[in-house]
């Protein structure tokens, strides 16, 4: 395999929102241009346009995605910052020799309590898979229920599982549009994605006490209900659930006493074969 320099690309007034990342003529965002996009303000429903959100201080729950994703950045592509309810945000971006390498710096009150996921939706053929170490332990949210064949448990944010098949479910593998949606919560702090020759390594790095996780959004048509289409998200994470109402001990990130918390995104790309 030899490696792809990435480039990414950002619309700072609409969420500081990744819109391209690109390299070897490959394009690995999906995208799904929504006019309401344009429009939206802190607190309204998510609207979906696909490319990399920053979710924070959660994913789902409220605010819906989080609070900065509906909100104007200040800054360039190479560093921008936003605000939000009680907590700054600081994103540098750097080139490590064609290795996307990302720091974020979050701001509040120390005991501050936050979910943040790199909301990649990925443009992938029905082919691609999702490699993570076996037996990574995976949480399973409630969507999955219609397919797993048997009852959800009663009140139960999630059910636990192993990589690659949580409760026999074949989560490596994206494949055609099938009517189902699921979402999934993976242990580990790296995975990659595969699509023919092509692949994407993500991984997430933060201080050893920072539970760091990779979040999978499995949409085969399943989601919405009156206009389901087709969405992949792999999403490197602080936390272990997608609903900061929802984390346990240890689910969530906290801000330190020094009232900053510092993590690193690094996204790299190559190709199987050829020169």
């Amino acid at each position: 395999m030899f490696s792809i320099p990435l480039r990414p690309r950002f619309d700072l007034g609409m969420g500081g929102r990744w819109t391209s990342l690109a390299g070897g003529g490959r394009e690995w965002l999906w995208s799904r241009p929504d006019p309401e996009r344009a429009t939206v303000v802190p607190g309204v429903a998510f609207v979906d346009a696909g490319g990399l959100e920053e979710c924070l201080p959660t994913v789902r729950g409220l605010p819906d995605h989080g609070d900065v994703w509906s909100r104007a950045w200040t800054g360039s592509a190479a560093e921008s910052s936003v605000r939000g309810a009680g907590f700054e945000l600081l994103r540098k971006v750097a080139d490590e020799a064609g290795t996307v390498v990302v720091t974020y710096r979050l701001a509040a009150d120390p005991g501050h309590a936050f979910v943040w996921a790199a909301h990649a939706l990925l443009d992938l053929g029905e082919d691609a898979r999702l490699v993570a170490p076996s037996e990574t332990p995976v949480r399973v949210f409630p969507e999955a229920a219609p397919i797993l064949g048997r009852p959800w448990p009663t009140g139960a944010p999630y059910v636990e599982g192993r990589w690659p098949e949580p409760l026999g479910l074949p989560l490596d593998r994206f494949g055609p549009c099938d009517g189902t949606a699921v979402g999934a919560v993976l242990r580990c702090d790296a995975v990659r994605v595969t699509d023919g020759p092509d692949v994407l390594d993500l991984r997430v790095e933060a201080p050893g006490e920072v539970p760091v996780s990779v979040a999978l959004w499995r949409n085969l048509g399943g989601f919405p209900d009156h206009a389901p289409y087709r969405s992949v998200g792999v999403e490197p994470m602080l936390g272990a659930v997608f609903d900061l109402a929802e984390a346990g001990l240890g689910d969530a990130a906290v801000v330190p006493a020094s009232g900053e918390l510092t993590w690193r995104l690094v996204l790299a790309a190559g190709r199987l074969g050829g020169d």
